[in-house]
């Protein structure tokens, strides 16, 4: 069997139908409770929104798969996003009118330099984590705190402008006849998605990221460098965090220290509702992707059919609640 059919047997899987039905039942109601939902517009902004959700799930899922845990990616997205207004703002070029015009060289710096350091605090995370033998729980905890106290202490609470470019990724895309109907943020999700899902299903690496979070004694006993796979699979954590904390920052065209508050929790609840086991070795990006949809085809559903406010987080708890149990359910079921 070739690896192409070997992949698609794994995306079909019998017990993945289960999160796969929860989705499709929630469009289906959405579709009839929420007039004008099933339009080319709606799918344009589930994949705005999703976009970020979906970059951050893909790092976020190497390590669960790895039965680890980063509780720094809300922080880390903030910290990426803060560093890069702040940098931007202070090389820029302010004009008369209160523009920041900068050349392609201070544009480029603005955004690589951010990533580097999300890239080192991830590599100090798995680092301590490996060496220190405590939990990644504790270790993302002060990273948490670390990075988000960083981003407090340089931009003192003031809002930062970003680049242009992060405006256009974050709020343009391909269009026809005048309308977005591919968003570049979607393209940019789709891009790490695939190159997450290759990474997992074809290479090395991928194998020894199962190995690690479906028995480390075992793997390490095999061989494999389970310190160096935990390593990684932080550092790839915290390098999708702040990618998305700066596609984020591009939809708001600004970075503020109230952003990214809830990214943690939102990503996952994706993973979750995908099928990703939380205690490693079980799962894949396509399952993350399922989860990102159904998450946002909700979060986009309750805003349809005019929720209130305060009551939206309420039902978006329960019917959550429901879609897991639903797909608790449904795997049972499965020989």
């Amino acid at each position: 069997m070739t690896a192409f059919a070997k992949g698609f047997k794994f995306r079909w899987e019998p017990q993945d139908i289960a999160p796969v039905a929860s989705l499709l039942a929630l469009v289906l109601f959405f579709g009839i409770a929420a007039p004008g939902f099933l339009r080319l517009s709606t799918l344009v902004t589930a994949l705005q929104q999703g976009a970020v959700l979906a970059i951050v799930s893909t790092g976020l899922t190497f390590v669960l798969l790895a039965a680890e845990i980063d509780l720094a990616v809300g922080s880390m997205a903030l910290w990426t996003a803060c560093l890069c207004g702040w940098l931007y703002q202070s090389w820029a070029t302010q004009t008369a009118e209160g523009r920041f015009v900068a050349s392609a060289e201070i544009v480029i710096a603005v955004l690589i330099l951010p990533l580097c350091t999300s890239l080192l605090l991830g590599i100090l995370s798995g680092v301590l984590t490996v060496k220190s033998r405590l939990p990644s729980f504790i270790i993302t905890l002060a990273m948490m705190f670390i990075s988000q106290g960083a981003a407090r202490y340089i931009t003192r609470g003031q809002a930062f402008r970003v680049p242009a470019l992060l405006g256009d990724i974050g709020n343009r895309g391909i269009e026809h006849e005048g309308l977005t109907v591919i968003p570049y943020s979607a393209l940019l999700a789709a891009a790490i998605m695939t190159v997450g899902h290759v990474v997992l299903q074809y290479t090395r690496f991928g194998r020894y990221v199962y190995m690690t979070g479906g028995n480390r004694q075992a793997a390490r006993l095999a061989g494999v460098p389970t310190g160096l796979v935990v390593t990684a699979c932080l550092a790839i954590s915290a390098v999708t965090a702040g990618i998305g904390g700066l596609v984020n920052a591009g939809r708001m065209t600004s970075v503020t220290l109230d952003q990214n508050q809830d990214l943690l929790l939102s990503a996952l609840a994706c993973i979750v509702l995908g099928g990703t086991s939380l205690f490693g070795g079980e799962g894949g990006i396509g399952k993350t992707l399922v989860g990102v949809a159904t998450f946002t085809v909700l979060n986009i559903g309750l805003n349809s059919i005019r929720l209130d406010d305060f009551a939206r987080p309420f039902v978006m708890g329960v019917v959550l609640m429901a879609a897991l149990l639903l797909n608790a359910a449904l795997a049972r079921r499965q020989p």
